[in-house]
């Protein structure tokens, strides 16, 4: 995904980008953006797309059409040619930033512990989960997580991005911890590296380092059927 600025610089808040497409007058499609589309467990970013002439057109929706990013804005006005400035609503994508982070290193955690693979993840504003290919459970763990957890966030990790070939992230079966395989179409694979302690192939935003986490909270764990219990966690503030 050439055109998906994120991919390489989760902290860019702003970005100047021309459209080269609009549908029914709110499906837009840029040159490039740095706006994430829902997807992966990490919902769409929100914010705004501005023209040349200052007006704002607020992005309702982000998701992916065709291998492209479409922005669903919420009035039209925007035609092909448009130069616009792109501006996240950073306070919401920083903060799903450290969840997602945070989301990486719990599920590592369990991973170790007990050979779990992530079967789903969802994350929130105020609350995220981690879905495992888990049997059974002992309630009793959940505090060992929870602490193990904190004790890797409190070490400022720096947190790096990388991008492999499809047959080397292959070779490496803590990269692949999904409980489906990469379609057949994916041919590079980006890696979310935090030093020493975890590293998964994913393609959403991340921090920097795991000093920006701060601590997280397990706050439930549910049965969601035969080999599926979901975790729930939370930041602490």
């Amino acid at each position: 995904m050439n055109d998906a600025l994120y991919f390489t610089d989760s902290y860019l808040q702003e970005f100047k980008a021309v459209v080269e497409s609009v549908k029914e007058g709110k499906y837009v499609i840029l040159d490039q953006t740095a706006f994430y589309p829902a997807g992966g467990g990490q919902p769409h970013d929100e914010g705004v797309l501005v023209n040349a002439a200052g007006e704002e057109f607020p992005v309702a929706f982000v998701g992916k059409v065709g291998g492209r990013i479409s922005h669903e804005i919420a009035r039209s006005g925007l035609q092909p040619g448009d130069k616009v400035l792109g501006r996240i609503n950073w306070a919401r994508r920083y903060r799903l930033m450290r969840h997602h982070t945070a989301s990486h290193i719990l599920s590592g955690v369990v991973f170790q512990d007990t050979g779990a693979r992530i079967t789903g993840n969802q994350l929130g504003l105020d609350q995220s989960r981690d879905d495992f290919e888990l049997e059974t459970f002992d309630r009793e763990r959940l505090k060992a997580w929870e602490q193990k957890t904190n004790d890797i966030l409190a070490q400022n990790l720096p947190v790096h991005v990388r991008i492999l070939p499809r047959e080397e992230a292959l070779k490496d079966p803590s990269i692949t911890r999904l409980a489906m395989e990469f379609p057949p179409h994916v041919q590079q694979v980006r890696l979310i590296d935090v030093s020493g302690a975890d590293i998964q192939a994913c393609g959403g935003c991340h921090v920097k380092n795991t000093a920006e986490i701060g601590q997280i909270e397990i706050t439930k764990i549910e049965n969601k059927g035969k080999n599926n219990r979901r975790v729930y966690f939370r930041l602490k503030e």
